[in-house]
């Protein structure tokens, strides 16, 4: 309803722009065709003035040849020549121009006048030549055809030539000039009466449509207050026009969801304290994970201190007393320092750990990746670990034809993993107890397992086992790194590691590696 009006009245405006623009485009089309003809009407009168004075000055200089002789001015005669043959050249140009902008009736003798006056001006050169050559002895005063010349031909034929087409070109111009001032008037009357017109019609459309826009927004800005006020009843209860009756839906159900909002508002605040009070202890819970981590870093310290303090106080002691023999032999300085190499080894192996874990939190792990047959280098490694221990019984059992597994692994790191579970495998295990190795193999991955015989892990140790500076309760030796360190190079293969374990029942150590093919 709204919009037909809105159509209305931009249909009318437009149609009196339209008027507007069509006026405009019609008077400056009248206006520069005026124009037009005003340039070549002037340009014609300056062209038969420009005429007139250089033929009078040729005219001159002709008579100058007669006084002084034949050869008397020739250059300047020539130019002069010249240049009246190019101002007829143009004056016949302007005046067909002018001829075919303003019609016959209107440029009457215009033409011919131009056509007459060279002529004339030829006929006056001719006669000048025809004087020079007859090379009369006789006084200039008693020579006839030369008076003839000078006071019939040019001052009164040519003179009255050359003033009427001038005179005839001035009424012209003076006509243009008229037609010009009277489109002017016309245009600026028109202009008048069309804004007279339009003018009273646009505000009493834009009063009629502010009319018919003010009361919907009354009653909008109405619905708006109560809503505002907490008076979420029918905000707009009166029937509007199409466009502005969705808007008055639209705020009616806005009131309504906000009555619903504000029914829900204690439920939802309800619901806020629950999660802020759940959050809470989410928070409490960290800061007691943070609390546990710390004392665990304390702990780690400490064992760290204690584990580089040892190997250094006997390096430092078996230096001082071979330092402090009289007489110390081959053998005593062989022994001294087989003991310090030892302690050495170990300290250097304490550095490569902590430098290890370091590297991969720093996601610097250098791993040397190809495609590597998992079941030798199992075996190798079951073959070096039965030479450690040889009451152990150590099994390795393929599943799923998994004789040829191929996996994309850096070996020395994935043998190191290896040697960290075989070796807590035979350390929580009974001498004559059997460890048994799994190798099995599906589309995308391949696990290896490790299963010992020892006493298990509980479920609180199993929930930490691969976090930093663990150590299980019964067994004190070492700081922990172990697990850790083969945690962080499995997953920096894209790998993971798990445990299954249950108190007497001994644990299962799985590391699961993608699958790789060989090149």
């Amino acid at each position: 309803m709204y919009k037909r009006k809105l159509f209305y009245f931009g249909l009318t405006t437009a149609f009196i722009l339209f008027i507007a623009l069509i006026s405009t485009a019609i008077s400056a089309h009248l206006t520069r065709g005026n124009l037009q003809q005003s340039n070549i009407a002037q340009s014609l009168l300056v062209e038969h003035e420009k005429l007139s004075s250089i033929s009078y000055r040729l005219f001159k200089q002709l008579t100058d040849e007669i006084i002084f002789g034949r050869n008397a001015n020739q250059a300047y005669v020539r130019k002069k020549q010249k240049v009246i043959q190019e101002s007829l050249e143009q004056i016949r140009q302007l005046e067909l121009e002018q001829r075919k902008a303003l019609g016959v009736s209107f440029t009457q003798g215009s033409v011919e006048d131009t056509d007459e006056l060279v002529r004339l001006i030829d006929e006056i050169i001719a006669e000048f030549e025809a004087v020079v050559i007859s090379n009369n002895q006789a006084p200039l005063s008693q020579q006839e055809q030369l008076r003839r010349l000078l006071e019939v031909t040019i001052d009164d034929q040519f003179r009255e030539a050359i003033n009427s087409a001038v005179a005839r070109q001035s009424r012209v111009v003076a006509a243009i000039n008229a037609r010009i001032d009277t489109l002017n008037t016309t245009i600026v009357w028109f202009t008048f009466g069309l804004g007279a017109l339009s003018l009273p019609l646009i505000l009493y459309g834009c009063y009629w449509l502010f009319n018919q826009l003010y009361q919907p927004l009354i009653l909008i800005g109405n619905a708006t207050n109560a809503i505002a006020s907490g008076n979420y009843g029918q905000p707009i209860s009166v029937k509007l026009d199409d466009e502005f009756e969705e808007l008055a839906a639209s705020i009616n159900q806005l009131a309504r969801r906000l009555q619903e909002h504000e029914n829900n508002e204690a439920a939802l605040r309800k619901q806020l304290e629950l999660e802020v009070k759940q959050r809470t202890s989410e928070l409490t819970d960290a800061n007691l994970q943070l609390t546990k981590i710390d004392s665990r870093r304390r702990q780690f310290l400490a064992d760290v201190s204690h584990e580089l303090r040892t190997p250094l106080t006997i390096i430092r002691g078996e230096a001082q007393v071979t330092l402090r023999m009289q007489s110390a032999s081959v053998e005593d300085f062989n022994q001294t320092l087989a003991s310090i190499l030892e302690q050495a080894v170990n300290l250097s192996r304490l550095v490569d750990d902590l430098l290890l874990l370091t590297r991969a939190e720093m996601s610097q792990l250098n791993l040397d990746m190809a495609p590597v047959q998992i079941m030798p280098m199992l075996e190798s490694e079951v073959s070096k670990w039965e030479k450690h221990d040889v009451n152990r019984s150590i099994l390795l059992v393929l599943a799923n034809e998994s004789n040829n597994a191929i996996a994309m692994i850096d070996k020395q790191r994935i043998g190191q993993v290896l040697s960290i579970l075989l070796d807590n495998a035979t350390k929580y295990s009974k001498s004559n107890q059997p460890i048994e190795i799994t190798l099995e193999k599906t589309d995308t991955f391949i696990t290896i397992s490790i299963k010992d015989s020892g006493e298990g892990i509980s479920a609180a140790e199993v929930d930490n086992i691969f976090e930093r500076f663990v150590r299980f309760s019964k067994h004190n030796e070492g700081l922990g790194l172990g697990l850790p360190i083969a945690k962080v190079i499995v997953e920096a293969h894209g790998g993971r590691i798990s445990v299954e374990s249950s108190p007497g029942q001994g644990s299962v150590f799985s590391v699961i590696l993608p699958i790789g093919k060989l090149s």
